[in-house]
């Protein structure tokens, strides 16, 4: 999901800070848009003090660490007058290494609670509520690792958390579309899917076959989730219930329910791996609107991303748009869309170059995820800015596709006068805290850098295709995916990640010239820090280290490429 932060104007060098005219026209013209980042899902963002429910719900503890999900089912009755919800959950597992007397850690937030649970057709007596984590005794004293899967059934109920300004606060949706009529929905990246169904809330577990969600909801609506629609069947007593199912592993956060007066139409894309389903799902009153924006921008940005990242990942479950009651976030093979059928961000370019007004935003970068975070996922919250800053150069890739390199590097340096440097862009490990929000524009111009030191697009293609081959399906660490470029690239850039990534400072190339002499240094770095830069114009190239180096001036003087994220200083 994308966060807007308060702006400051950079040079391209990002050399210093200017408060001026322009910058006051933009606050003001961001003035109703800016999303601080402090306010992004409720336990992420900021510093804190981390207690032992942060620990339970973001460390693999003695009740997570010897079971792996192989598929949820979900079956949910939300009923909307009263705002609260009942179902149970199907967790199919399997034990990974023989456990004794040992508890299992069921995820569930409060108020939500857990009414009862089973294993094996049979009820568990001993549970005991930790916060928002469940321990169950399961029935045998002893669990061997097998490759046979077992079953647990958690039955819930209550008044789950309410979304109070989603998807940067999370919970269930209980809106109202422009005919008054009920729109429900539910967003919670960060703060977790246990703010709605029973689960093992951490991202390192993703259930390998998948899931499938069930929705009890008025015969008037329309339920659609993640995947392909199963079955629609008539309850009685008014009531639909919809079925719809994944076949591929899933995050936790990715399985939604939308639930509202939605019409439906479809379109094949000739993709690398056949005929693409790509499904829209709209409200009533939206249809023609959201086939002309759609219609212009989906097939684009596939054609794109397939060219840079490979094939789209879910092919077994097609491609979906499905119009939110918020602003977008990017659940797989289901993606919420909510930017009003405009170009930009609501209408607006973060870039302020004028490229970003010529797609929208949602659907480029919402879908970007499909490759980062959606195929690519992080073990640990710490590590999301795999994510976003992957997902925000998709942005910039996007925009090189259909408009030339320039028009992409012009985008990416644009967005450069978002970045705060107030935290690093890693968090905590071990404690479902992410780092700084600069996780996607910072992330993004790092990926830029790297995309630069490679000079070689095919080559730099090859490896954002890799890492989708590579780590298909798959849950990874930062550290994973730095060694991979590292290894591609053919040169150590583990300073030059814990540069950018672990710090908040941006590296100084300190330079002076006497005559037809130029000495030259890094500052404002870590030690070790190896980024070879290249001289704008001339196309030469030089190798800073610490230690002041010098050389002869060549004639168009030193001036570093501006697509390298970097200061510089003249001494």
């Amino acid at each position: 999901m994308q966060i807007i932060k308060s702006c400051l104007l950079k040079d391209n060098n990002n050399s210093s800070l200017q408060y001026s005219s322009s910058m006051r026209r933009i606050i003001l013209l961001l003035g109703g848009l800016v999303i601080y980042y402090s306010s992004f899902a409720q336990p992420l963002n900021g510093s804190k003090k981390f207690s032992h429910q942060d620990t339970l719900r973001g460390s693999i503890g003695p009740g997570r660490d010897w079971w792996d999900v192989k598929q949820y089912s979900i079956y949910v009755i939300p009923d909307y007058d009263s705002k609260t919800t009942s179902g149970w959950t199907d967790i199919q597992f399997a034990v990974t290494k023989t456990v004794r007397n040992q508890s299992m850690q069921i995820d569930l937030q409060q108020p939500l609670h857990l009414d009862s649970a089973f294993c094996e057709g049979k009820k568990i007596k001993g549970v005991r509520q930790d916060g928002n984590a469940w321990f169950l005794e399961l029935p045998t004293p002893s669990l061997k690792a097998s490759a046979k899967n077992l079953t647990l059934r958690v039955y819930y109920s209550g008044k789950p958390v309410s979304a109070r300004r989603p998807p940067w606060d999370g919970g269930w949706v209980w809106a109202k579309d422009k005919k008054g009529r009920p729109w429900m929905t539910v967003a919670c990246q960060g703060l977790g899917a246990s703010v709605w169904y029973p689960c093992k809330d951490h991202q390192s577990d993703e259930p390998d076959n998948g899931a499938v969600l069930q929705m009890l909801v008025p015969d008037t609506l329309v339920a659609v989730a993640n995947g392909r629609k199963k079955d629609e069947k008539n309850m009685g007593n008014g009531k639909k219930l919809f079925t719809w199912e994944v076949k591929n592993p899933i995050n936790n956060y990715n399985i939604i329910p939308y639930i509202g007066h939605y019409v439906n139409w479809s379109e094949k894309f000739d993709g690398e791996k056949g005929a693409l389903d790509c499904n829209y799902w709209v409200l009533d009153y939206d249809l023609e609107k959201a086939r002309e924006q759609f219609g212009r921008d989906v097939k684009p940005m596939l054609k794109a991303f397939e060219f840079w990242f490979g094939p789209y990942p879910f092919y077994e479950d097609g491609f979906k748009l499905i119009e939110a009651p918020h602003l977008g976030m990017e659940h797989q093979s289901a993606i919420a869309y909510g930017n009003d059928f405009k170009n930009g961000y609501r209408g607006n370019d973060l870039s302020k170059t004028g490229w970003g007004l010529k797609w929208d935003f949602i659907i480029v970068h919402e879908s970007g995820h499909e490759w980062f975070g959606n195929n690519i996922t992080t073990k640990d919250l710490a590590d999301m800015w795999v994510h976003e800053g992957f997902t925000n150069y998709s942005e910039t890739l996007f925009t090189d596709f259909n408009f030339g390199k320039e028009a992409g590097n012009a985008y990416c340096l644009g967005t450069r006068a978002l970045i705060q440097n107030d935290i690093p862009i890693k968090g905590p490990y071990g404690v479902n805290q992410e780092g700084s929000g600069d996780m996607y524009y910072k992330g993004g111009n790092l990926v830029h850098t790297l995309r630069q030191l490679v000079n070689d697009d095919e080559k730099f293609r090859q490896i954002l295709r890799g890492l989708n081959k590579t780590f298909y399906h798959q849950t990874v660490t930062s550290t994973q995916v730095e060694n991979y470029i590292s290894e591609k690239i053919g040169m150590d850039l583990s300073k030059v990640f814990f540069q950018y990534l672990s710090t908040t400072q941006i590296p100084v190339l300190e330079y002076k010239i006497d005559g037809n002499r130029v000495s030259y240094r890094w500052t404002d770095c870590v030690e070790g820090f190896n980024l070879p830069v290249k001289l704008q114009g001339v196309g030469l190239w030089v190798r800073p280290t610490q230690q002041w180096q010098e050389t002869t001036l060549p004639e168009g003087g030193f001036t570093v490429d501006p697509n390298f994220y970097i200061k510089t200083k003249a001494s």
